[in-house]
C-alpha cells in the first residue's frame, strides 16, 4: 500500500494536480475584487459562464469563512473581511509599512499628531501603518488594530467614495452607534454628512468616537481591489477648528503623495 501511494502521489504531481473547487472559488474572488460595482449572483453566474446552482453553491461557502460578504440588503456580493486581513498581512510587513512610513512622519512633523494609514472594508478598518505624535500625550494605535467602520470619519470617507445610491441603502440598513454626545445617529443627516464629505474631499470627526479627541480623514484610492484612508487624530485642545484648514491641506497634499508613490487607483 505505501509503495502503490508514493507511485500515485508521484504521478498526480508529475500531470500537475489542479483541484477545480479551488480554481473557481479564485475566478469568482478574483471577478469580485475586479468589478467596479458590486456583484450579483445571476451577474457572476453569466459573467463566469456557471450556472446559477454551481455558482450559488460556491458564494455560500465563501460567505461561511468570511471570503465574500453581501451588502446589506443581501442582493450584492463584495469581498469579505477574512480577504480583507490577508491582504493587510501582506501590505504591512512587505509593501504598505515600508513605503507609507516616510510620507507619514512627514505628516506628522508637519501637524504634530499622529497619523494613520488604514484598509477599510464593509465592517471595519484596519491600521497598516501610522507614525505616532512626539508629544507626551498622544492617541496611539499599533499596526493591525481595526476599528468599527461607523466610527468617527473613516466610515464616512469610505461612504464617500461609494455612489450616492449605494452609500444611501449601507446607512439605511444599519443602525449608527452612539459612541459620544456629539455622534451623528440621526440617518438623514448622516446622509448630508456624506454628501458633504463627497464634495468637500475630506471628513472631520469631532469628537464623534471619542469625547476630547478630534480627527481628520481622506481616501487614498484602491490598492489591489481596496480602499485605503488616512487620518490624524489628535486632542481636540490641539487640534482647534482654526488649525483645521492647515491641517486638511497637509493630509490632502499627503494622501496624493501616497496614490502616486503605491500606484493606488481612484480619486481620493
Amino acid at each position: 500500500m505505501l509503495n502503490k501511494w508514493s507511485i500515485m502521489k508521484n504521478n498526480a504531481v508529475s500531470i500537475g494536480y489542479q483541484a477545480p473547487a479551488v480554481q473557481r472559488a479564485f475566478q469568482l474572488l478574483k471577478l469580485v475584487a475586479q468589478s467596479p460595482a458590486e456583484q450579483s449572483l445571476s451577474g457572476l453566474a453569466r459573467n463566469l459562464g456557471w450556472s446559477k446552482s454551481t455558482t450559488h453553491g460556491l458564494i455560500q461557502s465563501l460567505l461561511s469563512v468570511g471570503a465574500l460578504e453581501q451588502s446589506p440588503l443581501g442582493k450584492k456580493i463584495v469581498l469579505g473581511p477574512a480577504v480583507v486581513e490577508l491582504a493587510f498581512q501582506s501590505w504591512n510587513y512587505f509593501q504598505v509599512g515600508d513605503k507609507a512610513r516616510p510620507t507619514l512622519e512627514a505628516l506628522r512633523d508637519q501637524i504634530g499628531e499622529t497619523v494613520f494609514l488604514g484598509v477599510l472594508g464593509r465592517s471595519r478598518g484596519i491600521i497598516v501603518a501610522t507614525a505616532e505624535s512626539k508629544k507626551t500625550l498622544k492617541i496611539s494605535a499599533p499596526a493591525g488594530s481595526s476599528i468599527s467602520l461607523l466610527a468617527g470619519a473613516l466610515g464616512k470617507v469610505y461612504l464617500a467614495s461609494q455612489s450616492a445610491d449605494q452609500a444611501v441603502e449601507f446607512i439605511q440598513a444599519k443602525a449608527l452607534p452612539r459612541y459620544t454626545e456629539k455622534t451623528i445617529t440621526d440617518k438623514s443627516k448622516y446622509i448630508e454628512e456624506i454628501d458633504l464629505v463627497r464634495q468637500n474631499g475630506y471628513a472631520v470627526d469631532d469628537e464623534e468616537y471619542l469625547p476630547g479627541v478630534r480627527a481628520v480623514a481622506v481616501g487614498v484610492g484602491n490598492h489591489r481591489g481596496l480602499p485605503l484612508a488616512l487620518w490624524v487624530v489628535g486632542f481636540a485642545g490641539a487640534m482647534e477648528k482654526d488649525v483645521l484648514p492647515d491641517i486638511i491641506r497637509h493630509i490632502q497634499q499627503a494622501a496624493r503623495h501616497l496614490q502616486k508613490i503605491m500606484d493606488c487607483k481612484g480619486e481620493q
